[in-house]
């Protein structure tokens, strides 16, 4: 059984009611999430929007968090990609950009930083490198640059169900990796 991280420990006591808990995750996580929403927006403050967003539907879900499902921050980084993905919906556009590149480079290195430096980002990042560069291309571009499956399929010029099974695969061995 794998130690409770301190990010699924706030969780637990968000769920509970408790607003200092709900302050020192925000503190915790703001700035990776901030990263995950400004790199599917491209705006910087509609991302503090999607953020902002975010910690409110976490603090009204916390209790649907379980843990035996997953880490709590891929759980939290699922709200704020959802919450900037809504908000791109709901502006009608997603920001487009003609640059080929986009997407095969990190983005917003800075807020990714201090998730790569700790004990949980070094083992996302060993398990991630450990899988085939396909399903890995698939994972970043689908959840790190927020392109949907048919984008990333579009992106790498594969069929749809191509892609989708290489993602589904892929994310099953970071599964098995990280527990």
């Amino acid at each position: 059984m794998r130690a409770e991280s301190p990010a699924a420990a706030l969780l637990v006591e968000v769920a509970r009611g408790d607003r200092g808990a709900l302050r020192a995750l925000y503190q915790q996580q703001a700035t990776r999430l901030f990263g995950i929403a400004q790199s599917i927006l491209r705006d910087r403050e509609a991302a503090a929007d999607a953020v902002q967003d975010a910690f409110l539907r976490i603090s009204q879900r916390a209790a649907q968090f379980d843990p035996a499902r997953g880490e709590a921050g891929a759980w939290l980084g699922a709200v704020a990609r959802h919450a900037a993905l809504d908000l791109a919906r709901k502006r009608g556009r997603e920001l487009p950009t003609d640059d080929p590149a986009l997407g095969d480079i990190a983005v917003a290195p800075e807020a990714l930083e201090h998730v790569a430096a700790s004990a949980e980002g070094r083992r996302l990042r060993d398990c991630l490198s450990a899988l085939d560069e396909k399903n890995r291309k698939g994972i970043l571009l689908a959840f790190v640059h927020g392109l949907s499956h048919a984008q990333v399929a579009a992106r790498l010029d594969l069929p749809l169900g191509t892609v989708k099974a290489w993602i589904r695969r892929g994310l099953l061995q970071l599964r098995e990796c990280l527990t």
